[in-house]
């Protein structure tokens, strides 16, 4: 061969090269890239599957990671597989004889995609279906999110279908996950502000059936359960307690028909409890609503007038200020009282201010907000967080509502000092407000979410403790915690007294408009007296009054966690 033909063929040869180059690079992009998510489409081409979780996404724990707040639970239930049931009418027959549900219902089912059907089996129905050996009909153990009780159900919020397809193609942007439109998604409290990373990809375990074209069952392959431990979902480390939260509710549920309790760590500001009523069950919204417009209202972080538990910054303010101290005597007139009316219509008479801060006399704290005056009010008050809406880890939006430069405003300061007027706190922040007096005088921000933690049990975010600042001198704390004391030993806060502990904190009844026989009750206090565990705020709306109506709900709610380590 000539040395131009070698050269010709050698050219050829190249060309050849260079024109299949591109055909082998896409090739290897297909099997090294791609490889994995072809292998899925020709496996879910060819079989059928059911997912063994409701709902597949990550949990919402307590804050020791291992009490699910949605109390969800495993149940058994029958998987059916319809393309593969041969005798439809004959296996809904021998079902309903089992399960005691009617054929036509169950023909229904038999009919339609492959699933679990909801209905509860017991141990001996279980046993029975497995004997029928009827194919495509199997009995599996179902993880359900939600539980009959579930906990914080405010806090933890709601799921719900995803209501238009503008609203899917945003989500399918959202941490790389893929949605469809029959997935559910979270609609409100931490459901919602940490769907990215709590909805999984895949279910953690699934049975899948193989079959061919026709959708008969492949021999040898059969029905087989899978596991998956990388579904791409992650956990929620909340800093709730879930022993301490379901004391609350039980209390809740017995005493207070509308309101909220809010439970915080004395030593570093984890929330420890938030409960709201009326309740709803997250895992059936449907059912649960009563027909109340704020059903889904988190009343922990809702703003209401405080009532004389605001007194409380007033008192811290003026003894700041050295503008009182707790012997210098006041006059109290009762209904007749020149600034305000005192709910102790007879009047106190002459009156020390810590027999004032004890009893919640209007007319003396009226008259030490006129003499404070309002810029040095709203300055204790916003150093006490009265303004702060911010919760780590909980990114409720801020409610515009709350402003205390209103306090301010012509003819306000007076109502303002015994926490009427324009002054609107939560029940979350009044919390913080009397941690600051437990610990010595420093305000610390609340916290309710710990951290995020990957399925390998990884910290994948974790969420700092709050940031703090000095309020008050640690001598003007620790009269303040005196003051309280007295609320619960002499004064109108004898029903949240505790003899074993001791107690201490400030009750609060705030008007409501329209209605003159009832009010929004609170009280806002700590416990153990000496060395306080636990910030406790019971809010009771509609009722007749802090001492009388808030007062025995907090001492029953902590006399249920005390004797109880946590």
């Amino acid at each position: 061969m000539g040395l131009f033909h070698q050269k010709r063929l050698v050219c050829i040869f190249y060309l050849l090269v260079i024109l299949f180059l591109p055909l082998v690079f896409h090739l290897g992009v297909i099997q090294l890239v791609h490889g994995n998510e072809y292998k899925l489409r020709a496996l879910e081409q060819g079989s059928i599957r059911v997912s063994l979780e409701e709902i597949p996404r990550g949990r919402v724990l307590d804050r020791h990671g291992i009490d699910s707040l949605t109390q969800g639970q495993r149940e058994p239930r029958v998987v059916v597989f319809p393309e593969i049931i041969q005798a439809k009418e004959e296996a809904s027959l021998l079902l309903s004889q089992v399960i005691r549900r009617e054929p036509e219902e169950l023909f229904r089912y038999l009919n339609g995609e492959a699933g679990f059907l909801p209905f509860a089996l017991t141990k001996g129905q279980v046993r029975q279906i497995q004997e029928l050996n009827i194919l495509g009909l199997m009995v599996q153990e179902i993880d359900y999110r939600y539980g009959p009780k579930p906990l914080a159900a405010h806090v933890i919020g709601h799921l719900g279908p995803i209501s238009d397809r503008s609203l899917l193609e945003r989500l399918n942007n959202l941490e790389g996950k893929q949605y469809k439109l029959s997935d559910l998604i979270g609609k409100s409290g931490l459901e919602y502000f940490y769907e990215g990373v709590l909805k999984a990809g895949e279910p953690v375990s699934m049975v899948r059936a193989h079959v061919d074209v026709y959708r008969n069952l492949i021999a040898g392959l059969g029905i087989k359960k899978e596991e998956d431990r990388d579904t791409g979902r992650q956990d929620l480390i909340t800093t709730l307690d879930g022993e301490i939260q379901r004391a609350v509710e039980e209390v809740m549920d017995r005493r207070v028909e509308r309101g909220a309790v809010v439970i915080m760590d004395a030593r570093n500001g984890d929330l420890l409890a938030m409960a709201s009523r009326p309740n709803f069950n997250p895992g059936n919204v449907a059912l649960s609503l009563p027909g109340d417009h704020d059903t889904f209202l988190d009343h922990c972080t809702a703003l209401y007038q405080p009532g004389s538990i605001f007194k409380v910054v007033v008192a811290a303010a003026a003894l700041e200020e050295g503008m009182v101290k707790p012997s210098d005597t006041f006059v109290c007139l009762g209904e007749h009282d020149h600034l305000v009316r005192c709910w102790h219509k007879p009047g106190h008479g002459p009156i020390t201010f810590e027999e004032a801060f004890a009893q919640s006399c209007n007319p003396v704290f009226a008259e030490l907000g006129l003499k404070l005056g309002a810029e040095k009010l709203i300055t204790y008050a916003k150093a006490f967080g009265l303004e702060s809406q911010k919760i780590i880890g909980y990114p409720v939006s801020r409610d515009p509502r709350q402003d205390l430069d209103l306090i301010g405003k012509p003819y306000s300061l007076v109502n303002s000092s015994i926490g009427q007027g324009p002054v609107l706190t939560t029940p979350v922040q009044l919390t913080a407000m009397i941690n600051v007096i437990v610990n010595g005088g420093m305000y610390i921000e609340p916290r309710l979410v710990k951290e995020l933690r990957a399925e390998n049990g990884q910290t994948s975010r974790h969420f700092s403790l709050g940031n703090s600042h000095k309020v008050i001198s640690s001598e003007t704390a620790r009269e303040l915690k005196r003051l309280l004391g007295l609320v619960t030993t002499q004064g109108v806060g004898k029903e949240a007294g505790i003899q074993s502990y001791g107690s201490a904190g400030k009750t609060g009844s705030a008007e409501l408009a329209g209605n003159t026989d009832r009010v929004n009750a609170w009280f806002c206090g700590f416990a153990p007296m000496e060395s306080p565990k636990y910030i406790v705020t019971v809010l009771v709306e509609e009722g007749v009054s802090g001492g009388l109506t808030a007062a025995p709900v907090f001492r029953e709610i902590l006399e249920a966690i005390l004797d109880h380590p946590h």
